[in-house]
């Protein structure tokens, strides 16, 4: 089974506006392995970056000016991710933004559906963690993948963590062994354990009068030296009582 994560930084929130791609990342999973495969290129978009995207992902028109276009690396991207399943986290923010850049390329390829299949590990967390919080940083938390590294938002960065969160979120190995023991033991029928009716009585062992003598001096100890009494002689005392006025 082949995966390939990916994610990409952008000029703004809205591609219907004209907003394009400007970083792409993408790394490989083969069978639930990281392969050490990837892709990753910057775009120059050909057009201003909103300040909201720039606090966010840090990526400068002045450092894209000399980068390809998208219709230069939309091959080598599309041999990449090919026949492989998608894991994006936000999937519709991603798949809009590529299926606008398939669009302006005037390509033959339609979009990313027809490439390959695509998991939304947004959709999933908020199956498993329903009203909780699901960002990459929330469930980096839930799940101790390091993400110290990540100061800004970096195409290539963001996939590489993403592949550890869903491999993490996706692996039920103690829940599966846990559901498995559970299963084996209540698939075990135990018979009720029956006592043999000629066994011999069971030994009562009484307390000898010294025993008892001791006790008693205990108690009486516990009276004087407490300002509640002892609860134990109130009970006993009370025990009596109820005796005496059952047989009176």
């Amino acid at each position: 089974m082949r995966q390939v994560v990916l994610d990409t930084e952008t000029t703004g929130l809205d591609p219907e506006r004209g907003h394009r791609v400007i970083e792409i990342g993408c790394v490989e999973i083969v069978n639930r392995r990281l392969t050490g495969n990837h892709f990753h290129c910057y775009l120059n978009p050909d057009r201003d970056i909103d300040e909201a995207a720039i606090e966010v992902h840090g990526i400068t028109l002045e450092f894209l000016v000399d980068k390809p276009r998208f219709t230069q690396v939309e091959a080598e991207f599309v041999d990449f991710i090919r026949d492989a399943e998608l894991v994006i986290h936000n999937a519709p923010f991603d798949v809009g933004f590529l299926n606008a850049e398939f669009r302006l390329s005037a390509s033959e390829r339609a979009d990313i559906d027809s490439l390959c299949s695509v998991l939304d590990t947004l959709q999933l967390a908020r199956e498993k963690h329903p009203g909780q919080r699901n960002s990459l940083d929330a469930l980096c938390k839930r799940y101790s993948v390091d993400n110290t590294q990540r100061e800004l938002h970096g195409a290539l960065l963001d996939a590489e963590i993403l592949a550890d969160v869903y491999l993490a979120m996706t692996s039920g190995q103690s829940s599966f062994a846990l559901r498995q023991e559970t299963s084996s033991r209540a698939g075990v029928r135990k018979e009720a354990r029956k006592l043999d009716p000629n066994r011999p009585p069971l030994p009562v062992i009484m307390a000898a009068e010294e025993e008892q003598a001791a006790h008693r001096t205990r108690l009486t100890e516990i009276e004087q030296a407490s300002d509640k009494g002892c609860l134990w002689l109130e009970l006993e005392s009370a025990s009596t009582q109820s005796q005496a006025d059952a047989e009176s």
